[in-house]
């Protein structure tokens, strides 16, 4: 949210929970009908969080450290990871379409269909943008990344021996993508410019089956939170 505070999807208590960055400290929390998924920010007064078997977006209002809910969007299945996209959503699916782009007010505006041997990704549960506004998807099953444009079109795909069982996906810039690599337990560096992956944290670093990851770009700092934990790890970009 800001250099003060976090936003936070609590899975495991059905909530969305606003924390201090300084102190870890809850400043507000709200109950959601389900487990929270994927999470955004819609501008700055406002978030998005997917609310995975209820098929459904929950659209959330924030002012100061209160949180309060904002309408309901219905997806087509039970909607898993959430970015935004030119004032839009995009949401990923389990089933086919596996990607919608949809308005604030509910509008679908684009989907994505694969099918056949030939096909790029199946369950393409994390996607993130990248700040010229490129959609960046990881697909676990298929141990790639693809890069898409608004409209959900393909544009290329990168994959890595070091890259097993991608999960959570951010973007620093548009040629520093942070992808989660949980079997590896590893934060891997995509460079889409020269088509290389790296590491860039690892068990070293206390890394252990990282499932997402988010970036502050006033700080240059990330933030991964460690699977079935309660904790969230800090690390400097440099």
């Amino acid at each position: 949210m800001s250099q003060d505070t976090l936003l936070v999807s609590n899975y495991s208590d059905s909530k969305v929970e606003l924390v201090s960055r300084q102190t870890g400290k809850v400043l507000s929390q709200l109950d959601l009908e389900a487990g929270p998924y994927g999470l955004c920010l819609v501008g700055r007064d406002r978030a998005a969080v997917s609310l995975g078997w209820k098929r459904a977006v929950q659209l959330i209002k924030i002012k100061g450290n209160i949180l309060a809910k904002d309408k309901v969007l219905k997806g087509s299945h039970d909607v898993r990871e959430i970015t935004t996209s030119g004032g839009n959503l995009v949401v990923t699916y389990n089933n086919q379409p596996w990607l919608e782009v949809i308005t604030t007010d509910g509008k679908v505006l684009h989907q994505f269909h694969s099918t056949g041997e030939s096909q790029h990704f199946e369950y393409p549960l994390y996607i993130t943008t990248s700040p010229d506004g490129t959609l960046w998807v990881s697909a676990q099953n298929k141990n790639t990344i693809t890069k898409m444009d608004a409209s959900l079109t393909i544009l290329q795909t990168f994959t890595s021996p070091l890259l097993k069982g991608p999960c959570g996906i951010t973007a620093v810039t548009e040629d520093e993508i942070l992808v989660c690599s949980i079997c590896n337990h590893s934060i891997l560096l995509l460079q889409p410019s020269t088509n290389t992956m790296s590491t860039l944290l690892g068990k070293g670093d206390g890394i252990e089956q990282p499932d997402t990851l988010t970036y502050c770009p006033q700080e240059r700092k990330i933030f991964v939170p460690p699977d079935h934990t309660k904790s969230i790890q800090v690390f400097k970009f440099t």
